[in-house]
C-alpha cells in the first residue's frame, strides 16, 4: 500500500487528484516534527477533500510519554474523520511507556470506532533522539493491541530510513510484525530506489512525502500527482517482479 502525506487541503486536493495511484491519504503538519499532528479541522476538510472510499490517516504527533494527553489526541483524530490513527513515540524512553501510551490510544480509538487502525509509529534513528529501539516496536504495538508497526526518521537532516536501520535489519522488523499479526510500514525519506528492497523484506505500507514533491523536496516542495502516479508505477513494476521471481525462488 501506499500513503502519501500532504500538508493541508491544497495538498490533499493534489492527492485526490491521483487518488487511483495511491491507497491512504495520511494528513500531518511537518513543520511540527515527522509526525507532526495537524489540525481537527484540517483533518475534517481533508477527509471531505479526497474520495469517499479512500482511508485518512492521521498523526496524533511526535508525543511525550503521557499516556492520558496522548489517548485524548488520537479520539480527536479519530472524531475528526481519521481512520488510520498513527502514534509516534517520541517521547518513551522504555517499551513499557510504549506500551502504556499504546494501550490508551487503541482503548480511547477503538472505544469509539472498533473497525479504526492505530500504528505505533518509532524512529530508525532513535539512538539520537533516545527512544525505544526500533526492534522492539512490533512487540509493542501487539502487547498494546495496535494493528500495525511503523518507522519513520524522526530528524529531517538529508539521512534516510537505510542510513540508520540497513535493509537486513528493516527485514527483521517486517518479520516480527507479521509473526504477531500485524502490518509493517516503513517510511523516512524512501525514495523510488529503495522500493525494490522494501518489496523484497515484505513491506505492507510505505510511507512517501519528499520522493513525490517538487525537487523532492518534503518542506518547500508541493506534491504533484504525476509523481505519485510515477512512484505508484515504480512499486508495482517491483511487486510484479517479486511475484515472478518468488515461486522460482521456492
Amino acid at each position: 500500500m501506499l500513503l502519501i502525506s500532504p500538508d493541508g487541503v491544497e495538498e490533499a486536493l493534489d492527492c485526490a487528484k491521483a487518488a487511483e495511484h495511491l491507497d491512504i491519504v495520511d494528513v500531518k503538519k511537518p513543520d511540527e516534527g515527522s509526525l507532526g499532528a495537524n489540525y481537527p479541522w484540517v483533518i475534517r476538510a481533508i477527509r471531505d477533500a479526497v474520495p469517499a472510499g479512500k482511508p485518512v490517516s492521521a498523526t496524533v504527533g511526535d508525543v511525550p510519554y503521557k499516556p492520558g494527553t496522548v489517548a485524548q489526541a488520537a479520539l480527536g483524530a479519530a472524531v475528526s474523520g481519521a481512520s488510520y490513527i498513527k502514534v509516534g513515540l517520541y517521547g518513551c524512553t522504555t517499551p513499557e511507556q510504549a506500551v502504556e501510551v499504546m494501550r490508551g490510544v487503541v482503548r480511547a480509538v477503538k472505544d469509539h470506532s472498533p473497525e479504526a487502525f492505530v500504528v505505533a509509529s518509532g524512529y530508525a534513528d532513535a539512538h539520537r533522539i533516545g527512544c525505544v529501539n526500533p526492534l522492539a516496536l512490533p512487540d509493542i504495538a501487539h502487547r498494546s493491541g495496535a494493528d500495525a508497526a511503523m518507522l519513520d526518521t524522526a530528524i529531517k537532516d538529508g539521512t534516510r530510513l537505510f542510513d540508520h536501520v540497513p535493509p537486513d535489519v528493516c527485514a527483521e522488523f517486517v518479520r516480527l510484525s507479521h509473526a504477531y499479526g500485524l502490518r509493517a510500514a516503513l517510511a523516512g525519506s524512501v525514495k523510488a530506489r529503495d522500493l525494490g528492497e522494501l518489496t523484497r523484506i515484505g513491506t505492507d505500507i510505505v510511507g512517501v512525502r519528499g520522493a513525490v514533491c517538487e525537487g523532492g523536496d518534503r518542506d518547500t516542495g508541493r506534491i504533484v500527482p504525476a509523481l505519485v502516479a510515477d512512484f505508484r508505477a515504480e512499486m508495482d513494476r517491483h511487486a510484479g517482479e517479486h511475484a515472478t521471481l518468488a515461486p522460482a525462488a521456492s
